[in-house]
């Protein structure tokens, strides 16, 4: 599968992930992460490993794009709730500057 990470195209095939990753030993799980064989995997390792770029080249969404169409199962970060992801980007911002969310 063609996808972009990082303005750069790469070819993608998922047995092709798989054998990248094995041996590969996953790092704590703090944000997104994807799940590879019976490992949990922040997708920004991922990422680094199958493109040979610094994690700081890419975004965490755009490596999970990519892995969700190979077919992995890519998961939030641990301990967020669900209805943050509802939020519109003017909620979002809102709460974090400290405003209280708008009833509508």
């Amino acid at each position: 599968m063609r996808c972009v990470i990082a303005r750069f195209p790469f070819d993608l095939v998922k047995s092709e992930v798989v054998a990248k990753m094995k041996g590969v030993k996953p790092e704590p799980v703090t944000g997104e992460y994807v799940i590879i064989g019976r490992h949990h995997y922040p997708v920004k390792q991922v990422g680094e490993v199958i493109t040979r770029q610094d994690r700081r080249d890419f975004s965490a969404g755009e490596v999970t794009r990519a892995l969700t169409r190979l077919g992995f199962t890519c998961r939030p970060a641990p301990g967020t709730e669900p209805a943050a992801a509802e939020r519109t980007a003017v909620e979002t911002a809102s709460a974090q500057l400290g405003g209280a969310p708008e009833q509508g």
